[in-house]
């Protein structure tokens, strides 16, 4: 993934749940094995903050997002959830989505280039609505 000039931010809690995702090897499929791979090499470029500490508006897992893809005018809206939560018609998309993989860590604002099954798109992410939930007691 390329970005511009946009730091990846993730809290521990985030990080430690999604890591004990990739430990467990619960991918089923060789893509899902794949996204994962991609998600942990996006995780080692994350620079971790406390969550008390992280910006409102960084995307993180139950994060609510809305994102424009390149200059198009509509908006995208979706939530990022964990593997067990992500329901398509719901908008709800696993942390193992590339979508989400391009997304989680950034915040309001910064541009994501991301390879996606059709092909490679630029997204902005244009609001972000976190949820109070603690992800860690959700593992």
């Amino acid at each position: 993934m390329q970005n511009e000039n946009n730091e990846l931010m993730i809290t521990p809690e985030d990080f430690d749940v999604i890591s004990t995702y990739i430990k467990r090897q619960t991918q089923t499929t060789v893509a899902d094995r794949q996204n994962a791979v991609m998600l942990q090499e996006e995780l080692k470029k994350a620079k971790l903050v406390k969550a008390q500490e992280l910006p409102a508006d960084v995307v993180r897992i139950n994060s609510t997002v809305r994102i424009k893809e390149g200059e198009k005018d509509k908006l995208i809206e979706l939530t990022l959830v964990l593997p067990e939560k992500a329901d398509i018609k719901s908008r709800k998309v696993s942390v193992f989505a590339p979508i989400a993989i391009a997304l989680i860590g950034f915040k309001k604002g910064a541009k994501v280039n991301w390879q996606v099954p059709a092909g490679n798109k630029t997204f902005t992410i244009v609001d972000v609505c976190n949820q109070p939930e603690n992800v860690a007691e959700q593992a």
